[in-house]
């Protein structure tokens, strides 16, 4: 499994802004990118993620344990 794949990504769309946005809670606080598609905003939330996990690495960084799990209500 790649270190990416580790870490769980969401996009969801929000009324107030009228645009989807992309989140990944385990490395970033709030909202990552935002666009009005959704396949576009998931895209680039991936490449976000492994451009941050490549400077971490690159500054030999701890990366956060992921912690977020998705759950069934």
């Amino acid at each position: 499994m790649k270190i990416a794949d580790r870490y769980h990504r969401f996009v969801r769309w929000s009324e107030e802004d009228q645009l989807y946005i992309g989140y990944c809670p385990d490395l970033y606080f709030g909202g990552v990118c935002h666009g009005e598609k959704e396949e576009a905003v998931y895209s680039e939330l991936c490449g976000h993620i492994r451009e941050e996990i490549e400077h971490r690495q690159t500054r030999e960084d701890a990366l956060p344990e992921p912690a977020v799990r998705v759950t069934r209500g």
